[in-house]
């Protein structure tokens, strides 16, 4: 059996830490599962699950390109099915099986059980996920799916309706989606569980859609013809005309930790960063990334987070309607995290005839930066901390604190960390933006085996 990790979306509702470039499940805010005293990332947190129970061997993750960098940061190695393009879940599970097709050795017979990236769970959890395969064969059903056993009447989460009961299984009579909270009080009498967003089904059958969109069924042909998908959710497109729809009941613990107020409470501190809590203060959770101090008196039932992005003071009870009231702020993110560092965005200046983008880059022991050049623009470099190596116009140039260096339009660079290195850079041309970044590669070894030095 295999497994597929789905890894869309921007978080908007866990912002101004999560945005396009740093979604949600990427943040190291949960605890690690192996050493509660450490923070990790959603991701991180289920892979070293996913490793304990035996499945990372065989599973992917299923994300944009762009998250590429990011997860290879945090999951060494993991094998990631990269989408061109945002095309919903259905698109997302169709390329899931094509990636296990065509690049992961698996059967149109095999079975793979997709699932959300970010579930704070438990170790059975995983176990009752393998045990769908089983539930597949016995039944007969069209797609197998795991329900959680609630433990209040929530409102932020869908449900499903059980029907006749098997041997370890049960058959679904239909769905609730994010009901009131009388209406999701009649659900718990009538047995309803939360349904967790994990289905099961033959990847071949999967792969027979492909012919109905007129695309290509294998990875790299599908990759190709991606955004001639239509936008549409995999719940709409293939569960609600399904007919035999089987479940397994997860009896165990299991949240979603969409929200503030359910990321506050799996926290094992009150604050994360430099931030000062009075002995008034109630109930209060603050998150500060910032080099400034945050300082709170008296509060009551708040979550504060304090980022490069923005600055956020939620009550936990309308902690859900911080996607809605910031769908409006439209900005460059001012952090981000890739597989080699991070960028650290101090300054965006746009003008009509000249913009300048001042930014602080950390690069790790070993890493490096892509082989490339820009059309538009020029850059200085100011060397911080560590020692690195500059490949530009096939001259090496030792890097250290206090250097300078200035890169011209079209000139060809990348940059390695022989120690952890830091410097600032600044750009000043007509544009600034990642449309300008013309990269040759992403490989050092291959920058000297192709006699660019």
């Amino acid at each position: 059996m295999y497994y597929a990790l789905l890894s869309g979306g921007s978080g908007r509702r866990l912002w101004p830490l999560s945005n396009e470039v740093r979604p949600k499940q990427y943040i190291k805010l949960v605890n690690r599962e192996t050493n509660a005293m450490e923070r990790c990332s959603m991701l991180q947190r289920v892979w070293d699950q996913l490793l304990e129970a035996g499945m990372a061997e065989n599973t992917i993750i299923t994300a944009g390109e762009e998250q590429r960098e990011l997860i290879l940061s945090q999951v060494r190695g993991a094998r990631i099915a990269a989408e061109p393009a945002g095309r919903d879940t259905f698109g997302a599970v169709l390329l899931s099986c094509a990636y296990l097709h065509s690049c992961a050795g698996a059967s149109r017979e095999d079975y793979v059980a997709v699932m959300p990236i970010d579930p704070y769970t438990e170790a059975a959890y995983f176990d009752a996920v393998k045990g769908l395969e089983a539930v597949m064969e016995r039944s007969g059903a069209e797609i197998g799916l795991l329900g959680a056993a609630p433990s209040y009447p929530a409102t932020k989460y869908g449900y499903m309706l059980p029907g006749e009961r098997k041997d370890g299984y049960f058959w679904i009579d239909g769905f609730v989606e994010k009901p009131k909270e009388d209406r999701a009080e009649e659900l718990l009498k009538k047995g309803a569980l939360w349904n967790c967003g994990v289905f099961c089904l033959r990847i071949g059958d999967m792969l027979e859609r492909a012919a109905l969109y007129g695309v290509p069924e294998d990875y790299e042909g599908l990759c190709r013809s991606y955004e001639s998908l239509p936008r549409i959710s995999f719940d709409y497109e293939v569960l609600e005309k399904a007919e035999r729809l089987a479940a397994v009941e997860f009896k165990g613990f299991w949240k979603d930790l969409g929200t503030w107020d359910a990321m506050a409470d799996q926290m094992n501190t009150d604050t994360i960063g430099r931030v000062v809590l009075d002995d008034a203060c109630r109930n209060t959770q603050v998150i500060n990334e910032l080099a400034m101090p945050v300082a709170a008196v008296g509060t009551r039932d708040l979550v504060i987070v304090a980022a490069r992005d923005g600055i956020l003071v939620t009550d936990k009870n309308e902690a859900a309607r911080v996607k809605e009231l910031t769908a409006k702020l439209h900005s460059r993110p001012m952090f981000e995290e890739r597989r080699w560092g991070t960028l650290e965005t101090l300054d965006d200046t746009e003008a009509a005839q000249l913009s300048t983008l001042t930014r602080k880059i950390h690069i790790y022991d070993g890493m490096t930066s892509s082989y490339h050049y820009h059309r538009e623009r020029d850059e200085i470099w100011t060397i911080l901390k560590g020692t690195g190596e500059l490949i530009l116009e096939g001259n090496r140039i030792s890097l250290s604190p206090g250097k300078a260096v200035c890169i011209r339009k079209n000139q060809r660079h990348a940059v390695k960390a022989l120690k952890d290195f830091e410097y600032i850079e600044i750009h000043v041309g007509t544009s600034v933006g990642s449309d300008d970044i013309h990269r040759i590669t992403f490989e050092w070894d291959e920058i000297e085996r192709s006699n660019i030095l």
